[in-house]
């Protein structure tokens, strides 16, 4: 379950909430019968609407995304290797079928995550995904070099739209797993393993342990 409450159909006043739970689950309540044809649960739409203007907001920069200049697959790539770098399940998964509905390969879409030792992207695509690690990975820091290549082969407004996009998904990867919508609601994983009869005496290793120990070896 997401963290915030989902709102329900029958609590909810908003036209374009209504409306996109029309299109999205027919004339089932998603609080209650859950499941998009993606086959998600779609709770991110029912979480988004505790607030109707981050909704409206929201989906207006859906919008966007799908009216940039740049090439789909290319916009694609950003999006699907920002929710791979923000540890996004969610994110990722929806845009690798987005890619495969482009045209992308499978071995491609297998790659996105050791991008920079596969050999099965052009070099536009490896500027694209080594761009958005930067967005990511680096909170913006780019390499002039980097920058520069770029511009061999966009415009600048096609540069505004591609660190947008990037960045608007790393805040929708970021988001997702923060409230634990759709497929980023997973427990922590980094945690103490307690192990039943364990000594933890053993794991205090004082100096003079280490120094005993060295005398033994020589």
């Amino acid at each position: 379950m997401p963290r915030l409450d989902p709102v329900s159909r029958a609590d909810n006043t908003d036209p374009l909430v209504e409306s996109m739970y029309g299109l999205l689950f027919g004339d089932r309540d998603p609080a209650v019968e859950p499941g998009t044809a993606t086959g998600t649960p779609g709770d991110w739409w029912t979480v988004f609407a505790n607030d109707t203007k981050v909704f409206e907001h929201a989906i207006q920069g859906f919008g966007v995304y799908r009216s940039v200049s740049i090439d789909p697959i290319l916009r694609e790539w950003a999006q699907a290797r920002a929710g791979y770098a923000t540890q996004s399940q969610f994110v990722f998964s929806q845009h690798c079928k987005a890619l495969r509905g482009l045209g992308a390969t499978e071995e491609q879409i297998a790659a996105i995550p050791h991008w920079s030792a596969a050999d099965c992207f052009g070099e536009v695509d490896r500027l694209v995904l080594a761009y958005t690690d930067c967005l990511v990975y680096d909170l913006g820091r780019v390499p002039d070099a980097l920058f520069d290549r770029l511009r061999g082969h966009f415009s600048d407004r096609e540069l505004l739209e591609l660190t947008y996009v990037a960045s608007l998904y790393m805040m929708h990867g970021v988001m997702s797993r923060a409230l634990r919508t759709e497929w980023d609601d997973v427990d922590e994983r980094v945690t103490e393993v307690f192990v039943d009869d364990a000594d933890d005496d053993l794991l205090r290793i004082s100096a003079d342990d280490v120094e005993s120990s060295d005398g033994e070896a020589g």
